[in-house]
């Protein structure tokens, strides 16, 4: 027997749970725990039951057994302890918080594991024991065997060479490396574990010593398991392969598509390349046709501003702009909107770049400038087809702005977007593009600035109490609070430890009413506007997020991260 289990038997017959003649009997000297554990033995035997096993190696080691329940459903911190650490040490890291890490360890005295642990986790380490068994197999299931783990497929690849610098310039050479099976399946295995994450995007970032890949779930960037640096030009050469992009060039920035069937469903990749001093950054932009639901009822619209903006969208003729930072979802907003009003009786047209998701019934076109086709030469083609609604992906110059002014003018629904902090400042950036005031009031009919938050799990969700300044910010008093449903969030293994799963909209509706025609004919500055707005009733960005942190939607940091400091009106 090894020492360990001389111990723990020794321990055994020390406490009376076991006899040292039975102990004799079932360790005979001739027969070595080969190929079966200590537990496996004692059980088998008929010398205690599992129970009692357990019970006395909870004593011995002084930690409580884990449950079936204590195991992780999800991995946890993957990219922190590697996973042969975890297979070599037989730990398995099961619970994450902001100050402790739990971990189920088959040995809870290995005290340099756990001080190693200690120190990767930045956190305290609370251990539980568990079977050898039980860890392995886990890691077994997260990780895979049989080709389907990271680490069996750099294992597979190890016998390859490191591509070297002046390799690189070898494009036959690239292309077999990228090829290979082995790499292949790695960068296969990266895109399915983001999609099945809900990942929006997928970054491969060089560094000079390390190749990060993240990904990004609701709206924030996570580390996952990385490949080694070597791979680095395999692995890019790959997607340059599948988006049909020129592996030779790595000195300009290059764009491209795949098309992939992935777990039984058609997912767009939008491919971008740009080099960097340590290799090429590429992103995958994942558009999931299946996940993306256009129903303008689910995107978080409070009653009032749906009513507003559904009453714009059915006019005849105007301008609707919806503004915010890239990655706000102003696209998908636009493309409910069309999909509400689109009908038999309605011509819709839209110029984009690039056209992310495809809608029945609709003419979508795409610019491709390296040919002259630009957002303005498309509209002045679109304006002859005799479109009844117009949707522009983005007024980026005053050229593209003058043509959306006259299309409304002349009878047409015009939908675009516009790279604004709030609803107010995108009149002022039209005008800053040498637009004319009196045909900005006379066509502008609304304005929709939006963020997204994230959503609260709901599996790991508490009440939380505001401190005094956010109470006053909120316009709350204690009275209210009973009435309210503030929460936090605490991170758990079905939001993978995010405290968030999905993400809902918080927006500020501006309409244009006489008021504020006015204003934009007087040229005044945004904030004027706004106030203005406000007092007509408007909800700004970081009131309407309060909204949905009273009603238990998302939480206080939330809010505070996505909207910008707001002055007090």
């Amino acid at each position: 027997m090894e020492n360990w289990n001389d111990q723990i038997t020794s321990y055994l017959v020390e406490k009376g749970v076991i006899q040292k003649e039975d102990l004799e009997k079932a360790f005979p000297s001739d027969q070595p725990l080969e190929g079966v554990s200590l537990e496996e033995r004692l059980v088998n035997f008929g010398l205690l039951t599992e129970e009692k096993y357990r019970s006395a190696l909870e004593q011995f080691f002084g930690v409580p057994f884990a449950t079936q329940d204590d195991f992780p459903r999800e991995p946890v911190l993957v990219n922190t302890l590697p996973i042969q650490f975890m297979k070599e040490s037989k730990f398995v890291p099961a619970r994450l918080n902001d100050k402790e890490l739990t971990v189920i360890m088959s040995n809870p005295l290995d005290f340099y594991t756990i001080d190693a642990i200690r120190l990767a986790a930045q956190r305290g380490i609370r251990v539980l024991l568990g079977r050898e068994a039980d860890i392995l197999e886990t890691l077994e299931r997260f990780y895979g065997a049989g080709g389907t783990s990271m680490e069996k497929i750099i294992e597979d690849i190890e016998g390859t060479p490191e591509i070297q610098p002046e390799d690189e310039e070898n494009v036959d050479h690239l292309r077999d490396m990228a090829s290979e099976g082995p790499v292949i399946r790695l960068v296969n295995l990266i895109i399915t574990r983001a999609i099945e994450m809900r990942a929006s995007d997928i970054h491969f970032e060089p560094f000079e010593d390390r190749f990060r890949v993240r990904y990004r779930v609701d709206g924030v960037l996570h580390d996952v398991e990385s490949p080694p640096k070597r791979l680095q030009s395999a692995i890019v050469s790959r997607v340059k392969i599948m988006a049909k992009l020129n592996i030779a060039e790595r000195r300009l920035p290059q764009d491209g598509r795949i098309m992939l069937r992935v777990k039984g469903k058609e997912i767009d990749f939008r491919v971008s390349s740009v080099p960097t001093i340590y290799g090429e950054s590429t992103v995958l932009r994942i558009l999931d046709k299946s996940s993306i639901v256009l129903d303008i009822e689910k995107l978080g619209f409070p009653e009032d501003t749906m009513r507003g903006f559904r009453s714009l969208i059915e006019r005849p003729h105007g301008i609707i702009l919806v503004t915010g930072p890239t990655g706000s979802g102003k696209t998908t907003t636009l493309y409910c909107a069309l999909e509400k009003i689109n009908s038999p009786e309605k011509k819709i047209i839209t110029v984009e770049d690039p056209v992310e998701y495809q809608l029945g019934g609709i003419n979508q076109i795409q610019v491709k400038p390296a040919i002259g086709l630009t957002f303005a030469n498309a509209l002045r083609s679109i304006v002859r087809q005799d479109p009844d609604v117009i949707l522009i992906g983005e007024i980026r110059d005053a050229e593209t702005a003058e043509i959306a002014i006259h299309s409304a003018l002349t009878g047409h629904l015009v939908l675009s977007t516009l790279h604004t902090n709030d609803a107010p400042s995108a009149i002022t950036r039209l005008i800053d593009m040498g637009m004319e005031d009196f045909l900005l009031s006379s066509t502008i009919i609304g304005i929709l600035a939006q963020r997204l938050v994230r959503v609260a799990c709901p599996y790991c969700q508490v009440p939380a109490t505001p401190d005094a300044a956010i109470f006053r910010e909120m316009k709350i008093d204690g009275s209210q609070l009973a009435s309210l449903h503030i929460i936090e969030v605490k991170g758990c293994e079905r939001c993978s430890y995010t405290g968030f799963w999905g993400r809902s909209g918080i927006f500020e509706f501006l309409e244009v009413n006489d008021t504020i025609q006015r204003l934009i004919l007087e040229k005044k500055e945004s904030h004027i506007i706004k106030e203005a707005a406000r007092k007509n009733g408007m909800r700004t960005l970081r009131e309407d997020g309060w909204m949905k942190v009273k009603q238990g939607v998302t939480t206080i940091p939330e809010v505070l991260r996505v909207t910008q400091e707001e002055e007090t009106l």
